[in-house]
């Protein structure tokens, strides 16, 4: 079974550490060792280091645009086109495209971020989704062990890594537990 992991980060990377860059794509790059599929918002700093990773492992990454066309995405959006295998056109802007990209993945990893990061957070936790969560980059990653104690929610399918390769094979058995595989 190959599954899909969706990589939520931030696409303006000044607040994250200085080193997000270099984690995003050594994650992007275990995701394809570990014979799971990249899905990110098509989007450019961490996801788009993450996507970069995944390629030269020789990975499949699905790219997932809040344009509604290709030309929309690089002229409009401004949003890279390179090191996606497939691209999907929401036409929905971020927020629709944050809801397609994280119900399409088994799990999603998070990364640094800002608000939009922490939209796909909240979506893939109401969802019931497996979340790893890279801390130590910054961000509103790192605040998510908090925010969960605040809300009263739980961990539920959150687990929490700084390592990536520990962190892609931890939420693979979370998904396959989930999946019941």
């Amino acid at each position: 079974m190959t599954y899909k992991i969706a990589v939520a980060g931030a696409a303006e990377i000044s607040h994250c550490a200085a080193e997000a860059n270099k984690i995003s794509k050594e994650l992007g790059k275990e995701i394809a060792k570990q014979k799971a599929i990249i899905v990110t918002g098509a989007t450019t700093g961490l996801p788009y280091w993450a996507a970069l990773g995944a390629k030269e492992a020789k990975g499949f990454s699905i790219g997932f645009s809040p344009a509604a066309s290709e030309e929309a995405h690089a002229k409009s959006y401004r949003l890279p086109l390179d090191y996606f295998d497939v691209m999907v056109y929401t036409g929905f802007g971020y927020s629709g495209r944050n809801l397609l990209m994280t119900r399409a993945a088994d799990g999603v990893i998070v990364v640094c971020g800002r608000i939009g990061t922490l939209n796909e957070f909240t979506v893939a936790f109401e969802t019931g989704k497996p979340i790893g969560v890279l801390e130590g980059q910054g961000g509103t990653a790192d605040m998510i062990r908090e925010i969960l104690k605040k809300a009263h929610k739980g961990k539920m399918n959150v687990i929490y890594d700084t390592d990536p390769k520990r962190l892609v094979s931890n939420l693979i058995k979370l998904i396959k537990k989930k999946k019941g595989h």
